[in-house]
């Protein structure tokens, strides 16, 4: 399917009227900055307002491998890098999660203020027939990424010029306390790179959302 441009009400309406009866799984990815997380959340209030319970979102950020292990890899200062997750873990839950056949199934949450995902800290029961999966790499058409191609009922790319994408960014990390120096060097040694390579090297997406006003 080619990609083409839409609006998040159109986006929403789409999820909302889908027929009930089974679970659907929809991938939200774009560069670091993009607005993934604001915009799995928004759609998953949307859709909970109009049908309780009936959404929830799986942040690919669960899967950062520890810092402990970035660096006995050599790998701390590029964390955020596509090598720097537990790729084969998501594809375990997110096929986990489009099975269906548990009652609950507890995920983890990356915790941005200190750096750490959070084991099973939350829960995503079976009545749930939406889960809205978000992340930077979970369009990217190479290894191992690609193994999660099949995982998903619906694809959709956030579309950020990288102007925006360095205003957000350098407003993330002054708000996490990095130096000016620290926020140059993050910016452009691994977050804008990074960027680059998702838009360079993902497949086409179902739908492509504007996010950078």
């Amino acid at each position: 399917m080619m990609e083409e441009p839409t609006r998040f009400d159109t986006l929403a309406d789409l999820l909302i009227d889908l027929p009930p009866g089974r679970r659907r799984m929809v991938a939200i990815a774009g560069a670091p900055g993009s607005g993934k997380s604001h915009v799995a959340e928004a759609l998953v209030a949307r859709i909970n307002a109009a049908q309780p319970g009936r959404a929830a979102v799986l942040p690919m950020d669960g899967y950062h491998y520890d810092d402990a292990v970035l660096k006995a890899l050599g790998r701390h200062a590029r964390k955020g890098a596509p090598d720097t997750f537990d790729v084969g873990g998501l594809a375990a839950m997110l096929a986990r999660l489009k099975a269906n056949t548990e009652d609950e199934v507890a995920v983890p949450v990356f915790d941005r203020a200190i750096e750490i995902a959070r084991a099973g800290a939350r829960l995503i029961p079976r009545r749930v027939e939406v889960i809205v999966a978000e992340g930077n790499y979970l369009l990217l058409a190479t290894p191992p990424w690609d193994r999660l191609a099949d995982l998903f009922d619906l694809t959709v790319r956030l579309d950020v010029p990288e102007p925006v994408l360095r205003d957000r960014l350098t407003a993330r990390w002054v708000h996490y306390g990095l130096s000016a120096d620290g926020i140059r060097a993050k910016l452009d040694e691994n977050d804008l790179p990074n960027g680059r390579r998702v838009r360079a090297e993902s497949r086409p997406a179902d739908l492509v959302l504007s996010n950078g006003s």
